[in-house]
């Protein structure tokens, strides 16, 4: 499978390929690399647009009708299908196959496929009609902006009106629009028109940006297990002011406190690291990031927090617990502290 980043992938001097796959679950992204397929598309004379949003359940044999019918008027087609589920079912996956036959090795002549999917997990990745697809057609694979890199991405979507901010104030903004792209790239439009080329001031930009963030819970776990303190306890109130289940919460950082502590628990009796995690399925970011925690917090703390998250899952449902407070979501931030606060390798007491 080719992994590409961008639509600038596919360079203007390139023949347009008959399929081109798009994959990433930010939708800016997806829709700014579909426009751009688009407009060229058009440019070279694919005037007739068709666009398909199916799933499991479809009749999916439509996306061969429009390929083999053709214009009535001789146009050449742009055709898109999207498949916001990433899960076809067997007649989408026999479908997508067999599209993906016929587009091997071939470029563009009558019309040209762009097929949209969702971020594929390893499982996904592994079936036939992904291989067949990714295979034969032009990938592009788009990465989501993670926080660390949100402020270069900023200053890049800046840098095409000629304006610029110093990293205090790239900051703050990213804070303000973490998890919530498309708003992110509003607000940078809204920069252009209220201000002329330049630098813009932290107080300019605070003047003219609302908060838009948007946190979901795995931003808070991974916040904690990263050892961003700050970061996790401004997600963590943002989830409790959109109103976020606070079971659902506690479910995703006990989970990742549970698996970490068995795997912790393992290499105290000898497994080797890898194995372990391995064994829990944590691969790739995942991985990485299990890897910095368990060297920075150590076993007995991993065990006290999972003696904690049994006792908030207590205090939600209204039984009281010694030593702890009413509020169950003072308590989850004082559990995901004792994670994320935690500076390095532990003694156990």
């Amino acid at each position: 499978m080719a992994s590409l980043a961008g639509i600038d992938s596919l360079r203007a001097t390139q023949p347009l390929p008959a399929l081109v796959v798009i994959i990433g679950s930010e939708p800016l992204l997806v829709l700014e690399a579909g426009d751009a397929l688009r407009e060229r598309a058009r440019n070279e004379g694919f005037t007739e647009q068709h666009s398909l949003v199916l799933d499991a359940r479809s009749d999916w044999q439509q996306i061969f009708g429009l390929s083999s019918n053709g214009s009535l008027f001789g146009e050449r087609q742009f055709i898109q299908i999207a498949l916001p589920s990433g899960k076809p079912g067997k007649a989408g996956g026999n479908a997508l196959e067999s599209l993906a036959q016929q587009c091997t090795g071939q470029t563009a002549t009558d019309s040209v496929t762009v097929l949209k999917l969702p971020a594929l997990d390893r499982t996904t990745r592994q079936t036939a009609w992904a291989k067949a697809i990714c295979n034969s057609g032009h990938v592009i694979e788009l990465a989501d902006v993670s926080r660390q890199a949100l402020p270069q991405w900023i200053s890049a979507r800046l840098a095409r009106a000629q304006q610029s901010m110093d990293d205090i104030t790239l900051d703050w903004l990213a804070d303000r629009v973490e998890g919530n792209l498309l708003a992110a790239h509003q607000e940078i439009q809204k920069l252009a028109l209220l201000y002329e080329a330049g630098p813009i001031s932290l107080q300019q930009c605070q003047t003219a940006v609302m908060n838009v963030a948007r946190y979901d819970v795995f931003a808070l776990r991974d916040a904690m297990l990263d050892g961003q303190a700050d970061r996790m306890l401004r997600i963590l109130w943002g989830l409790k002011a959109e109103g976020e289940a606070l079971p659902l919460v506690l479910w995703a950082l006990g989970e990742d406190i549970r698996i970490l502590a068995r795997i912790r628990y393992a290499v105290e009796l000898g497994e080797p690291l890898a194995a372990s995690l391995k064994a829990n399925r944590l691969f790739g970011a995942r991985e990485q990031r299990a890897r910095r925690a368990l060297n920075r917090v150590s076993a007995n703390r991993w065990q006290r927090a999972i003696t904690h998250a049994h006792e908030i899952d207590r205090i939600i449902k209204g039984v009281p617990v010694a030593g702890r407070l009413t509020d169950p979501w003072q308590e989850l931030a004082r559990l995901a502290m004792g994670i994320a606060a935690t500076p390095g390798r532990e003694h156990a007491n």
